[in-house]
């Protein structure tokens, strides 16, 4: 009779023989795994064994390999187990992202960038020691009233027409997002307390969206002004600093912002400057002509050569007028060999003066040859000398009639004026 045990399971009387059955189950099992397991203990051994080995040999391949580079030191450098641990000594140091890297290499607000060369070919006007910056006054209320003015010495627009001697401005300066305006203008030696202006840049933030003026001021009376709008030209405003460039050449004043391929405007001779090496003046007013003050700061003034910038094709330029005359008495010489230094300039000088001795009568001819440029000009006392000469020359050169420059006409213009009002004078008119 089947009974329960003391779980409550039903015992048939068959539980003896069936624990004999399954321990002898058990027993077989346990060695079969004893035996898995230690034929598995085995094989990990065996790696184990390979890959100390493995490491041995590796290890000692390294330290040979070390000792052959320590013995193979070179005498003009470190040797290459040493560089390798400078590299190494390198990867260990913390990285600097590339946010810092440029902040550091970044030209400080009140300098020039490294790339305009301000230490070459020039001199620093502005500031003096004593001094870090200017910026006019907010109690100022006249133009004159604590402006600064600086010289512009050795100015000769024959010269700067050719790209040489001092032709070029160089202004690091701020002007804060709150100011309204700001402007600088350019006069010759006969300004009468600026009432003449040979060039004005005035940028202008509130006036009809944003407008930059350009104009000139003969006797108190301002002329046509070239008008471009803010937005067509790099910002001013509101930047922790900017560089104005401005070049003086035969056309005129270029006008260039923070770099110079940023070429901005142009503003005409509109009237011819004096022959000869002379002096012009840099101004910066301290209010406007309202006796308004204007807002901005200047930090430092460079005056120098830097060859000509402006590239040759303009059109669309604002300020831009595309003067064309052919000039009667020069012609224009091209495809030569540049000349970089000044041994070399005087050598081609000295070679056109003797090929168009003949065409000169007797004072000879005058070569005007830029540097680094592949041309150059020759001038002769008549028209009919250059004539001559291109008839007869082309053979030997690449020649051309040379295009009046605007100050030539402007010169030949007043040179004609001139005689008109002596050829009067002896005449007895009025």
């Amino acid at each position: 009779m089947s009974a329960l045990d003391d779980d409550g399971e039903m015992d048939d009387g068959t539980s003896d023989e069936t624990d004999e059955d399954s321990s002898e189950d058990e027993d077989a099992g346990k060695s079969t795994y004893e035996k898995r397991e230690k034929k598995l203990k085995k094989m990990r051994d065996e790696v184990e064994a390979k890959m100390s080995k493995k490491a041995k040999e590796e290890r000692e391949s390294e330290a040979k390999r070390l000792e052959l580079l320590a013995e193979a030191d070179d005498e003009d450098g470190p040797s290459l187990l040493r560089r390798k641990r400078a590299d190494s000594d390198e990867m260990d140091k913390p990285k600097t992202d590339l946010l810092a890297h440029l902040t550091a290499r970044a030209t400080p607000p009140h300098d020039f960038s490294a790339r305009f060369k301000t230490t070459m070919s020039g001199q620093r006007l502005f500031p003096p020691p004593d001094l870090v910056s200017w910026a006019p006054s907010k109690d100022a209320c006249s133009p004159d009233d604590g402006a600064l003015t600086l010289e512009l010495e050795k100015f000769n627009v024959t010269q700067a027409n050719n790209g040489m001697g001092n032709n070029t401005i160089l202004i690091k300066c701020m002007a804060p997002e709150d100011s309204r305006r700001f402007s600088i203008n350019i006069a010759g030696p006969d300004h009468d307390d600026f009432h003449s202006v040979l060039f004005h840049f005035n940028p202008r933030q509130r006036q009809r969206g944003g407008q930059l003026v350009l104009n000139n001021k003969q006797e108190g009376i301002w002329g046509t002004a070239v008008n471009v709008p803010l937005n067509r030209v790099p910002l001013m405003f509101g930047q922790p600093a900017f560089t104005l460039i401005i070049q003086i050449n035969g056309e005129g004043f270029d006008v260039f912002v923070n770099d110079e391929k940023s070429h901005i405007a142009r503003l005409e001779h509109r009237r011819a400057l004096p022959t000869g090496n002379m002096s012009l003046f840099l101004n910066f007013p301290a209010t406007d002509d309202y006796n308004k003050p204007e807002n901005w700061v200047v930090y430092k003034v460079w005056w120098g050569n830097k060859p000509p910038l402006a590239r040759p094709d303009l059109v669309g330029l604002p300020g831009f007028k595309s003067f064309s005359s052919l000039h009667p008495r020069k012609l224009f010489i091209s495809k030569l060999k540049k000349v970089r230094k000044d041994t070399d300039v005087d050598m081609r000088r000295a070679e056109f003066e003797r090929a168009f001795r003949k065409y000169g009568g007797a004072r000879g001819v005058t070569v005007i040859v830029p540097k680094n440029q592949t041309f150059c000009f020759v001038e002769f006392d008549s028209e009919r000398m250059a004539d001559l000469a291109l008839e007869e020359m082309s053979s030997q050169y690449k020649i051309n009639r040379a295009r009046r420059t605007k100050h030539e006409a402007l010169e030949d213009e007043r040179v004609a004026n001139q005689k008109k009002k002596e050829h009067k004078s002896k005449s007895g008119w009025d």
